[in-house]
């Protein structure tokens, strides 16, 4: 699965870690995450990412 990072913060969404602590378990992959999702580091939202 692919890796997105954020524009803002440089913070990278890894499919396999996923975001436990805010509700992503481990291998979901980014277009699974609800949209109202934000990034962790720094609240932006899931538009504000990018592939890596």
């Amino acid at each position: 699965m692919d890796k997105y990072k954020c524009l803002i913060c440089g913070y990278i969404y890894n499919p396999a870690l996923g975001d436990p602590d805010n509700g992503v378990k481990p291998g979901t992959s980014f277009h699974a995450i609800p949209d109202s999702w934000v990034c962790p580091e720094c609240g932006a939202p899931k538009s504000e990412f990018e592939k890596i």
